[in-house]
């Protein structure tokens, strides 16, 4: 007589196992940190600040006149030493002057407004005779032109070296806001902790900074 195949054999057999390609299931890889989200890059530029700004309250010789503009000169300038001179930007910030470089941005603004002018007051036929692709590209190389006036030192060059300097540049203006927002908190602290019979007396920012670097 046969025998009855048991209950284990008779059960269906088990599904494959589908092996997972490699990564397909991993998040993606955290975009690459730049050299101006390092510590190292953060402490340094903070010493530069702050001999930046004892450097300009030196030459004022009274505190109180260290107005805004002089603050933005120190602190662009220890942007750009902390830079070493290895981009455009800092090279032109280290090597220009600012009240140059806001009246070629004056005037080269004049001059866009001008070209725009022209544009507008183009015959109809020929606009539109003009192929999309080639008003795109007109578009992209208006938003280039403006983009190279923006960053120090940057008006003429190529579309890629331009934007490795505006990626650069951009990341250390995000250095920049972070450290002087630190030195604004700290400043902010350290006068409402003063002591009532100091409160006539200034508060000295320099010397905050030195004790947060």
């Amino acid at each position: 007589m046969a025998s009855v195949p048991s209950s284990s054999s008779s059960s269906s057999p088990s599904q494959p196992k589908t092996r997972k390609k490699p990564g397909q299931n991993s998040s993606p890889p955290p975009p690459p940190q730049t050299k101006w989200q390092t510590g190292t890059q953060e402490r340094l530029y903070s010493r530069r600040l702050v001999d930046a700004l004892r450097a300009t309250r030196d030459r004022t010789q009274v505190q109180e006149s260290v107005g805004s503009r002089a603050v933005k000169e120190a602190a662009d300038s220890a942007l750009a030493l902390t830079a070493r001179g290895q981009s455009r930007w800092s090279r032109a910030i280290l090597f220009g002057r600012n009240s140059c470089r806001r009246k070629l941005l004056v005037k080269a603004g004049g001059k866009i407004r001008r070209h725009r002018r022209k544009q507008h007051g183009a015959p109809p036929v020929a606009a539109a005779a003009a192929e999309p692709g080639v008003l795109k590209e007109q578009k992209v190389k208006e938003r280039l032109r403006k983009l190279g006036r923006l960053v120090p030192g940057c008006r003429k060059l190529p579309a890629a070296t331009l934007l490795e300097e505006a990626a650069d540049y951009v990341a250390a203006l995000e250095l920049q806001v972070r450290t002087m927002r630190a030195l604004a908190e700290a400043l902010s602290a350290a006068t409402v902790s003063a002591p009532e019979e100091e409160e006539t007396e200034a508060v000295d920012p320099i010397a905050i900074a030195e004790q947060g670097s």
